[in-house]
């Protein structure tokens, strides 16, 4: 283990430069699972499942990265997922049928998620506190980042061969992880909390000591990721609707999406000076709000007005529910929480989309939108109701207020109340 301090610029290497590789194989290969599935002969309608898939996978991955994590280790969990990884992004460029490139897009996604919990988990227990919001807001930025330009050096790759291509991209990206994931070390060991060969503590076992923190604080994750993946939905959509051409909603989306990943690593530093509550409240508002207002726009320009103020909202939010996972999460089991945790996300960045698409089938997408509006001032709403009573950095009054009240423990963001639960 390094005995000088852990910084931001040590994990460079070992922690944002995979992260960000792998996420840019992952950007490439979203946009073309769709077109992989219409060359197999599928319907429109079962093309945006095959899509949706790798989100499922995702959230079908979560609960068991935590338990692989908590039992291999971090790096090796990653390890694995890499090479689990590129056993499905091969399987998905030589699927011949439709059913074969939903299983492998499915597989893909789960090892997106083992990567992701692995390195969030590592995040949280070598980063000094005082960093811990810059450190995941960080992390967060690299995944859009990776989401950002992933697209574009897909594209690159579509102009010169098939759309096979883009999988091998993929495929040599995860490769690249990998190797840096090999000669790389870590800056820092993880603290052994559990001791040598005995048993990793079971997901059930978790999620029964930490009941009430997810059946409240969970909740509003769950808000929180459905507002988030809407965003994503609706501006599509409605810029379709405003019957704007397909070049123009990729413009705008690309816009929202640049002022969306310019914003992670300040958000961090106000987090980690400020308290959690001055990111996670305006950021939701923003998002709820001015998703409220999209229905209300009516031209190319107000449309690309709403959606960098979107981009903005969602960009100041990198690494929240990462940052306040790690605050509340026991460090004895932390892989476990944190996949559970995960599950909570990815559940509501599931079913956000779904709602609006519901409403849009019964003929109303704008009712839809505003409904989703509102689900994000809710969100606000329950982050600033229950982050202060389970995380004592939440702003900079409950942080003094722990420090007194528990002293030593309070750095560790955990409660006394928790650690009697879990002894």
């Amino acid at each position: 283990m390094s005995s000088s301090p852990v910084s931001l610029r040590s994990l460079i290497p070992a922690v944002f430069l995979p992260t960000l590789i792998f996420e840019i194989g992952v950007g490439a290969l979203a946009p073309v699972l769709a077109l992989s599935a219409r060359a197999l002969g599928a319907s429109v309608g079962t093309a945006s499942l095959v899509l949706a898939l790798l989100g499922v996978g995702q959230i079908l991955g979560d609960v068991p990265a935590g338990a692989l994590a908590a039992r291999v280790g971090d790096r090796k969990a990653m390890l694995i997922a890499a090479g689990i990884a590129a056993v499905t992004l091969t399987g998905g460029a030589l699927s011949r049928s439709v059913w074969q490139l939903g299983l492998a897009a499915t597989a893909t996604g789960a090892t997106n998620a083992v990567f992701n919990l692995a390195r969030q988990a590592y995040l949280t227990e070598v980063i000094p506190v005082e960093l811990r919001a810059r450190a995941l807001s960080t992390l967060g930025g690299m995944v859009r980042v990776g989401a950002f330009i992933g697209p574009f050096i897909g594209a690159a790759v579509l102009a010169v061969g098939p759309v096979r291509n883009v999988y091998w991209l993929a495929l040599l990206c995860t490769a690249v992880t990998a190797v840096v994931l090999l000669i790389v070390p870590d800056v820092a060991e993880p603290t052994p909390w559990r001791p040598s060969g005995s048993a990793p503590v079971s997901v059930r076992t978790v999620v029964r000591a930490q009941r009430k923190v997810f059946l409240t604080l969970g909740v509003a994750v769950v808000l929180v990721g459905s507002v988030r993946a809407t965003r994503q939905a609706v501006l599509p959509l409605w810029a379709e609707h405003l019957g704007q051409s397909p070049s123009s909603t990729s413009v705008v989306f690309g816009i929202a999406g640049l002022v969306d990943t310019l914003t992670f690593y300040p958000s961090g530093k106000v987090m980690d000076r400020a308290g959690r509550l001055w990111i996670a409240v305006p950021s939701m508002l923003v998002l709820g709000l001015t998703m409220a207002c999209l229905p209300l726009t009516h031209g190319l320009v107000s449309l690309t007005v709403v959606a960098m103020l979107m981009g903005f909202g969602n960009g100041i939010g990198s690494g929240i529910l990462m940052t306040l996972g790690a605050d509340v999460a026991p460090p004895r089991t932390r892989s476990q929480f944190l996949g559970v945790w995960r599950l909570c996300a990815d559940s509501g960045s599931a079913g956000g989309p779904l709602i609006v698409s519901a409403a849009a089938s019964l003929g109303s997408l704008a009712a839809g939108i505003a409904t989703m509006g509102g689900v994000g001032i809710l969100a606000a709403a329950a982050l600033l109701r229950w982050v202060p009573r389970y995380s004592p950095f939440a702003t900079t009054g409950t942080r003094n207020k722990s420090a007194v009240a528990k002293g030593p423990a309070a750095a560790s963001g955990r409660s006394e109340r928790s650690e009697r639960v879990e002894s």
